[in-house]
């Protein structure tokens, strides 16, 4: 087992915390294996950064957006260093969530049906 960061992981467990309506309700659809068998964590540290949602075993993390996130620089920057470290990352706004969770949900599915599953899993 790794040795955790104490600074990370108190970061994680405050976003858990103080996550949006629509994190919340697209967590609850995901946790415990409820989507195709996968498990999903919440407000992950990888790497510098911490995502919202990431299914570890097939690399593909789940980010869920408010308008503060259009044409971010550091949005950009951060999914370059998620992609070059091998993830994938899908994108959704909270009224998408809200909105409209079986189109989510499908795209999360078909996303995770494409991606082989880790080497190290």
């Amino acid at each position: 087992m790794r040795p955790g960061n104490e600074f990370k992981t108190e970061r994680a467990r405050e976003l858990r915390k103080a996550s949006t309506k629509a994190e919340g309700t697209l967590w609850y659809r995901l946790r415990g294996r409820r989507l195709n068998g996968h498990k999903f964590v919440r407000q992950e540290p990888i790497g510098p950064y911490t995502v919202d949602l990431v299914c570890r075993e097939r690399r593909l993390i789940i980010e869920v957006d408010g308008g503060q996130h259009a044409d971010s620089r550091s949005d950009a920057a951060r999914d370059a260093w998620l992609i070059a470290h091998k993830y994938r990352v899908l994108r959704f706004w909270n009224n998408d969530v809200l909105d409209n969770m079986e189109g989510v949900l499908e795209t999360i599915a078909t996303a995770l049906a494409e991606a082989p599953p880790h080497p190290e899993r």
